[in-house]
């Protein structure tokens, strides 16, 4: 199978061609750029240059602009010169949907046009499967060039770049249709495009692959980097993850699908897109940016010369169950606590005693299991998922003790990458059916690592469940769990491990709900509703951070449901693909309801959108009371 990246055992940034976009450059050995979007109204001047200048002071390299039509893309001469005059040189995108006009006009005066090729073109989708012969969908294609003519020619005119900018959420019925709605359809997208630009000799070229679901991003922008390379391409990649949401779980999850591709060296600009002022998006960025930053792999890993699993597509390695930890469950979480543990400790990760029944209740996100060397068993604390030396159970094991003794029952074996390269421990291992392993690392490329023990795993056909140790020292919670998620969610992603353990000096709760919506972000184990919500701009006609809260104070008690708040049609009916609920602006004041890609009541005034979305819920069964 054709590898994305050259090493598996090794960081190493992807060398790709220099663009330049007005004064920055972009790709090459150019650092990875920053970006965000402006969520004002375009004819806006005044609004839209405010805007511009707190997410340039905020550290963007890049804004973007939305630009519907040839009004919105004229008026952008007029914010562009009053950046200027106002001494700001930052480089400014068109954000183009639907229209080449807009695009022709845009690239006059800005520095780079984002086009869309499931819509630059093609009809809006209406997720109809269409039949093309082979000598049709030629024809297509050559209707796609001619209009892409007249944009390669005043952009190569005026020295402006141009991203083809795929979104899962609005591919055409053309390529859906005989490419799936999937990452390869994605790619194909972006390469019907990127070969008619290198038939005009026009390299300016970034490209992205973008979708609020981090495993279809994670995998178009593997499979995306493969099929360059088969066809001799090297263009710079814009990263993000879309409709993320707001707060941690918008951090989170972008962090998820950003964070497994730059642990690999793949990404030159990135966008973190949350429903919130577009100046918050840029210090999330940067810290995303700065974990990756110089990033060697100390010790040194074994030579891997290829993956044992798919990276294009999802499947969880194949692994027995051990008391629930395993082979059809979910990942689980655990928790370390290297501390006496009372009633009052396990209550702060989350479990509750019933005082009537004597009995201990894990609450919606605590952990599934605590680790806690030196525990024995006590009264007091009779039921709960306790594992350490002294647990009849589920005993925590070191190595040696593992091999030179036979009889330990249910055990958590603690060990790193170097431990799994031991001959006498990979025999003992084969022979074993009864052992969780807690994989542990220290090596200065801890993803790299981890990864790399997963495979040999795979390879000497040992299928224990693997539980991953990750520790931090952040006291700042962003920080954690930023770092948390870039470095957990590719495994997730891949499908490669049953548990996840983090430890940090933050407290239980921020641990445990951390470790859970790393887990929801990477699409393994629901655990609480989820919101697929854009971050707004300039086609937006409601307010989505007020909308979105509205949203959520209504619904986030439905366990399990995801629902998206989008701004526009542009990529909401798409996004929401596997949405259960979609709550998609059609008007200023006019909401129109989904039920998954399904239109049900349309043009709804704002003020009684939220009570028809909760009827709508209820109509299909999916209501329950607090």
């Amino acid at each position: 199978m054709r590898s994305y990246i050259d090493s598996i055992a090794d960081f190493k940034r992807r060398i790709t061609v220099e663009v330049m976009v007005g004064n920055t450059p972009l790709g090459g050995g150019n650092p990875i750029r920053v970006q965000t979007m402006t969520t004002t109204d375009t004819n806006n001047t005044q609004a839209t240059v405010e805007q511009c200048i707190r997410a340039i002071e905020a550290g963007a390299e890049f804004v973007r602009i939305t630009t519907q039509g040839t009004r919105e893309a004229a008026n952008l001469q007029n914010i562009k010169g009053e950046l200027i005059a106002r001494g700001y040189t930052t480089p400014i995108v068109a954000d183009v949907h639907f229209n080449p006009a807009a695009a022709l006009e845009a690239a006059k005066h800005v520095e780079k046009v984002r086009i869309n090729p499931g819509n630059y073109v093609d009809p809006r989708a209406k997720f109809e499967t269409v039949s093309y012969t082979d000598q049709e969908y030629a024809d297509e294609l050559k209707r796609i060039e001619e209009r892409l003519l007249p944009l390669i020619e005043i952009c190569r005119e005026r020295g402006v770049a141009i991203r083809i900018g795929v979104n899962h959420g609005s591919l055409s019925d053309r390529i859906m249709s005989r490419y799936g709605d999937t990452p390869a359809g994605m790619v194909e997208s972006a390469m019907e495009f990127l070969r008619i630009f290198r038939k005009h000799g026009f390299n300016q070229l970034v490209i992205s692959m973008k979708s609020s679901n981090t495993r279809v991003m994670v995998q178009a922008v593997r499979l995306l980097v493969a099929t360059m390379d088969d066809e001799g391409m090297n263009f710079p990649l814009h990263l993000g993850v879309t409709e993320a949401g707001d707060g941690e779980d918008g951090r989170i999850k972008s962090a998820v699908g950003i964070g497994a591709l730059l642990a690999d060296g793949i990404g030159d600009t990135i966008r973190v897109s949350l429903t919130e002022e577009p100046e918050n998006e840029i210090p999330v960025a940067r810290k995303l940016v700065s974990y990756f930053a110089n990033r060697k792999t100390s010790p040194s890993l074994k030579s891997i010369d290829s993956l044992p699993y798919n990276p294009y597509e999802y499947k969880r390695r194949t692994t027995h169950e051990v008391k629930g930890i395993g082979g059809a469950n979910p990942p689980r979480v655990f928790a370390y606590i290297n501390e006496v543990f009372t009633e009052t400790t396990a209550n702060a990760w989350g479990w509750r005693l019933d005082s009537i029944k004597k009995v201990w209740q894990p609450t919606d996100t605590a952990p599934d299991y605590f680790v806690v060397p030196g525990f024995e068993p006590s009264p007091n604390l009779n039921g709960l998922p306790v594992i350490s030396e002294h647990t009849p159970n589920f005993r925590l094991v070191k190595v040696d003790d593992f091999i030179n003794q036979k009889s330990l029952g249910s055990v958590l074996l603690s060990v790193t990458y170097t431990d799994l390269l031991n001959p006498d421990l990979v025999s003992a291992l084969k022979g074993s059916q009864n052992v969780v392993l807690l994989l542990s690392t220290s090596n200065s490329n801890g993803f790299a690592e981890q990864r790399a023990a997963v495979i040999e795993l795979m390879r000497q056909e040992i299928s224990l469940p693997v539980v991953v140790v990750r520790g931090y020292s952040d006291a700042e919670k962003e920080e954690f769990q930023l770092k948390a998620a870039s470095d957990v969610g590719g495994l997730l992603i891949d499908g490669l491990i049953d548990g996840v353990m983090l430890t940090s000096p933050l407290s239980p709760e921020a641990i445990r709900n951390t470790a859970f919506a790393i887990l929801q972000a990477a699409r393994t184990r629901v655990t609480k509703t989820e919101y697929i919500a854009c971050p707004g701009c300039g086609r937006t006609l409601f307010s989505l951070q007020q909308t979105l809260q509205k949203v959520r104070s209504a619904t986030s008690h439905l366990k399990g449901l995801k629902i998206g708040v989008m701004g526009c049609i542009v990529n909401g009916p798409g996004e929401m693909a596997d949405a259960d609920y979609g709550y998609v602006g059609a008007g200023p004041g006019r909401i129109t309801l989904y039920k998954g890609k399904e239109v049900v009541k349309k043009n709804i005034p704002e003020e009684q959108a939220i009570d028809e979305l909760i009827a709508l819920i209820k109509a299909h069964g999916d209501w329950v009371d607090q």
